[in-house]
């Protein structure tokens, strides 16, 4: 697909957009391995009172090649394919009880739901 390459000052948005028509129809597409996913995952994070709900695109992974850990402030979430691996550490707004965490993966999103941890335990002064 090529354009007349008249003096346009819309010549960089079209030779974006040429560049990305090659790449969707085969031109010179390049995997690398160890490039993650850009911006096809995404994550976000939802409050209650209650819990932490965090909500993750991870497209072209199977459930098998998931493998995610939570330490209390963090969530870190590895995903692997074939052509592609990933690692996102998110950092969690509140502190969560890690032990309480469930884990559901369908059609390409994950989703964990974690409970907020207790407050800090008073300590009585003896």
């Amino acid at each position: 697909m090529r354009r007349d390459d008249r003096d346009d000052p819309f010549d960089d948005i079209f030779r974006e957009i040429e560049r990305m028509m090659e790449e969707m129809t085969g031109g010179n597409v390049n995997i690398d391995a160890d490039a993650g996913f850009g911006d096809d995952a995404h994550f976000s994070i939802y409050e209650t009172d209650e819990q932490l709900r965090v909500v993750g695109d991870l497209p072209g992974i199977e459930k098998d090649g998931i493998d995610i850990k939570c330490d209390g402030r963090h969530l870190t979430v590895r995903a692997a394919s074939d052509h592609r691996e990933y690692e996102e550490r998110l950092t969690l707004p509140v502190r969560v009880n890690e032990h309480s965490a469930s884990a559901s993966f369908n059609n390409g999103v994950l989703e964990v739901t974690l409970a907020r941890a207790d407050d800090s335990s008073k300590i009585d002064l003896n």
